[in-house]
């Protein structure tokens, strides 16, 4: 017996991030869109106790113990239904590694669904958003994908529409970037000046529900991009060789380090993924389509 989930990778369309909380975290505008990279969770029984095996691309990054977020939404949901968490999870991995992608938080999620399907714990949709919101800030859409709106820490959503299909092209970087540095480097980069509320924009909500890339391309935003390219400063030559090569608009995805080219169609798509590739000023590069479907049992 077996259960596989894919679950999707996500670009943040608009990241505005407020002052830091008492507690750490931050208020956030969190405008998610899931795109077409996928990780693949498969989870089986196992008689050696909870174990985690990955594959893929920079798998070696991957902690396979109980810090890995697939081995602790196991273990949250078998706590919560009174089990043991005796499984075999294995995550082949697509998306890119402390990539702003949200990878980890996609196999959290996939972990999660593949657990409760595979135990038939009959729990509603509010009891997983529940646990993927207490594993992180972007557990909860790696779930749900499509496009939404996320604020508080980026946690509690708001399903918002698209009206077609958007086209982007990602450049993958040479080494990854640690989000909660990022975060730092944003309140360092944000010491002595005011940091307001943040809220999303009505534009950029606007142009996703009409499906119109150009309109979209005029209103992404990144606050977290300027800490980012601190920390990382030969991103600024991938973005640039983006836009030079005819991207709609060009935004660190996330915390970084992977760069979003935003582009008109799958042939702009093309040409973009080209000159990147040769650019030398990244490692790889995919392209992808959004939205996509949030996790989704596809074998059991």
């Amino acid at each position: 017996m077996s259960v596989t989930v894919r679950v999707p990778a996500k670009v943040n369309v608009q990241l505005a991030v407020g002052a830091a909380r008492p507690d750490g975290f931050h208020d956030l505008a969190n405008v998610f869109l899931a795109v077409g990279l996928y990780d693949e969770v498969t989870v089986a029984p196992s008689a050696d106790g909870l174990r985690i095996t990955c594959e893929g691309p920079d798998a070696g990054q991957v902690p396979l113990d109980r810090t890995n977020l697939a081995a602790r939404a196991a273990l949250l949901l078998a706590d919560r239904y009174g089990r043991s968490a005796d499984v075999h999870i294995h995550i082949a991995k697509d998306i890119p590694v402390a990539g702003g992608m949200a990878g980890g938080s996609a196999d959290g999620a996939g972990a999660l669904l593949a657990c409760d399907t595979l135990w038939g714990t009959g729990a509603s949709r509010e009891e997983l958003l529940d646990i993927c919101a207490e594993l992180g800030s972007d557990v909860p859409f790696s779930l749900v994908g499509g496009a939404a709106l996320g604020t508080g820490r980026g946690e509690r959503l708001t399903p918002l529409e698209t009206g077609g299909t958007f086209h982007w092209v990602f450049a993958m970087a040479s080494r990854g970037l640690s989000t909660p540095a990022v975060f730092r480097e944003f309140d360092r980069l944000a010491e002595g000046r005011h940091v307001p509320e943040p809220v999303a924009s009505q534009e950029l909500i606007a142009a996703l529900a009409k499906g119109d890339a150009d309109a979209l391309a005029a209103t992404v935003t990144n606050d977290l991009q300027p800490a980012a390219l601190s920390l990382f400063p030969e991103l600024a030559g991938t973005l640039a060789a983006g836009r030079e090569a005819g991207a709609l608009a060009a935004l660190v995805s996330g915390s970084g380090p992977t760069t979003a080219f935003l582009v008109r169609d799958p042939e702009s798509a093309a040409a973009v993924q080209r000159a990147l590739a040769a650019s030398g000023t990244c490692r790889s590069v995919r392209t992808a389509s959004g939205p996509a479907p949030g996790a989704t049992v596809t074998g059991r």
